[in-house]
């Protein structure tokens, strides 16, 4: 069962032979500041779409390595993927927005990609769920609140081939 959101905070300390990814989906043109102090520390930030411009991808930047994918709010000359597909500490990761499918559920997702790890948005609501030995993660929105739901993003630790993921509610 995925934990809950958890206020924001520095990440635990890496230990050696250990990748720390930012997560982040969702942010709508806005760039938060809880969001920039929660990705502090990471190695890499992959954003699964919805952008909402290049300043977010700059000010991002500024924390860490930036890989990102359009979503179907991101303009068609944003020059962004629709997908990633990349290896990190052994594992394949696939990053897409999720619009693809119309409304994204792990179980559509692995059907789709066949990485260790999927990570998706467009549904702004956060979750991680294991599709058999596939890990399919939703780090939330991390723009503008929508939905009554409370902005995130996801801490993905990866080492030794095994990954672990931890939500961070923007509060």
């Amino acid at each position: 069962m995925p934990r809950p959101p958890r206020p924001t905070g520095a990440p635990a300390p890496k230990r050696p032979g250990e990748t720390l990814v930012g997560l982040v989906a969702d942010t709508h043109g806005l760039v938060r500041r809880e969001c920039l102090s929660a990705l502090r520390g990471v190695d890499v930030i992959l954003h699964a779409g919805d952008v909402g411009g290049a300043h977010v991808l700059e000010e991002l930047a500024r924390v860490a390595p930036v890989r990102a994918v359009s979503g179907n709010v991101d303009a068609l000359t944003s020059g962004l993927p629709a997908t990633l597909e990349l290896e990190v500490g052994g594992l394949t990761v696939h990053v897409s927005h999720g619009h693809e499918l119309g409304v994204p559920r792990p179980t559509g997702l692995v059907q789709r990609y066949g990485a260790d790890i999927i990570v998706y948005g467009h549904t702004h609501r956060a979750l991680v769920e294991w599709v058999g030995r596939q890990l399919v993660v939703n780090p939330g929105a991390a723009g503008p609140a929508r939905f009554h739901l409370v902005p995130s993003v996801a801490w993905l630790r990866i080492a030794g081939g095994e990954a672990d993921v931890e939500l961070r509610a923007l509060v």
